[in-house]
């Protein structure tokens, strides 16, 4: 009997780790009730009580398994932490405790792995939140998917069906902040898209803040992609070219040309302002790579299980 592995991280969110839990087990006692699953909690290290629910449940649900890390990692290094534990023939990475990713959408996702797809993502085509991050996520997911080495399915996130053979090469890579979207995609193993709507937080605040989304935003873009880097050096040639230009012609009014030319110094010096603030973003990009690499080889102490539950 086919096992199927569903992830949930969470960080305080003891009002909705007990209505995930049911949804899901209601989910698996009827539309799919002729497969196995375990549905595994990962708590980043909650404060509020949450752990203590996730306990309670395992010990009255075998189906229930529970890591408690030593300290939050955030979402995506949660979620990756729980993936090596995961044990199904299929996978879903990513089940949000508030359900704003509707678990329905996956008893369709099993349908179409059964059909011979190794990775089938979700897309939230509709999302019940603001015009203004709705806007915003727009934006980010086009450029991620017009600049992505790999194809990357434009509004899908880590909700997601993934074949077990598939996992098993993307956890090969050990990465220290996975872009787990983004690994997948470059398998470019067989995939296909259920398109729903992303509900919006019925209990709650979201733990998400926008720096947060901003980090991980930067994170994936430098992740996926080698070309802003290329652009950087392309800008940068550019802008070079120009500041030679403007020197020489500077030079050549000082040498040959009516000092009253010079009046038009502060155009040039505004010209140089632009073109130093383009400098300096792309010397900031540059860092962004730079960054990602560093997190890569120079390791700090990694987060620990504190305690296993139903493994």
């Amino acid at each position: 009997m086919t096992l199927v592995s569903i992830i949930t991280p969470c960080f305080n969110e003891k009002d909705n780790v007990e209505s995930c839990y049911s949804s899901v087990k209601k989910l698996f006692a009827s539309a799919l009730s002729e497969f196995k699953y375990e549905h595994i909690f990962s708590d980043n290290a909650s404060t509020d009580g949450t752990k203590e629910i996730l306990i309670k449940l395992a010990k009255n649900d075998k189906n229930v398994k529970v890591l408690i890390n030593s300290r939050n990692v955030g979402p995506f290094r949660n979620i990756w932490s729980a993936l090596k534990y995961s044990s199904g023939d299929v996978i879903v990475p990513f089940l949000p405790a508030d359900l704003q990713d509707p678990p329905l959408v996956i008893g369709q996702f099993i349908s179409r792995w059964q059909e011979g797809d190794q990775v089938v993502y979700g897309i939230r085509t509709n999302r019940q939140e603001s015009f203004l991050l709705r806007f915003l996520r727009n934006c980010y997911y086009s450029v991620i998917s017009k600049f992505a080495e790999s194809e990357i399915p434009k509004n899908a996130g880590e909700f997601l069906l993934v074949d077990r053979k598939t996992l098993d090469s993307v956890l090969e890579t050990d990465d220290e902040y996975p872009y787990i979207r983004g690994l997948i995609a470059q398998t470019a193993a067989k995939s296909s898209c259920i398109e729903y709507t992303w509900q919006k937080r019925k209990h709650g605040k979201s733990k998400l803040t926008y720096f947060h989304l901003i980090d991980q935003a930067i994170n994936g873009f430098v992740s996926t992609s080698r070309v802003p880097a290329r652009i950087a050096l392309l800008a940068g040639f550019v802008v070079s070219f120009i500041g030679v230009l403007l020197g020489i012609m500077i030079a050549m009014v000082h040498l040959f040309g009516d000092s009253t030319t010079l009046s038009n110094l502060p155009t040039v010096v505004l010209i140089l302002l632009i073109f130093g603030g383009i400098q300096l973003f792309f010397t900031g990009l540059i860092g962004e790579y730079v960054l990602s690499v560093h997190g890569q080889v120079r390791r700090v102490p990694k987060m620990y299980i504190v305690d296993k539950i139903n493994f």
